[in-house]
């Protein structure tokens, strides 16, 4: 599972944890993830500017606070 990153805020959502505050559950993939969906913690970015983070693979984890 990835990890992918807020540009704006490094807010980090991990697949593996999902982040169930925004209704993802764990194992949730981040292609899976609505593209307008926003970052929960800046509001500014939305889905597809969020970056993968070096070392993981080409899917992404939400979830993880800073």
């Amino acid at each position: 599972m990835s990890r992918f990153i807020c540009p704006s805020c490094e807010y980090v959502y991990d697949e593996e944890l999902g982040d169930p505050r925004e209704g993802w559950p764990p194992g949730t993939r981040f292609d899976q993830i609505d593209p307008d969906w926003c970052c929960p913690d800046c509001g500014v970015r939305e889905q597809q500017d969020f970056e993968p983070l070096d070392g993981d693979s080409d899917h992404s984890r939400v979830g993880e606070a800073r």
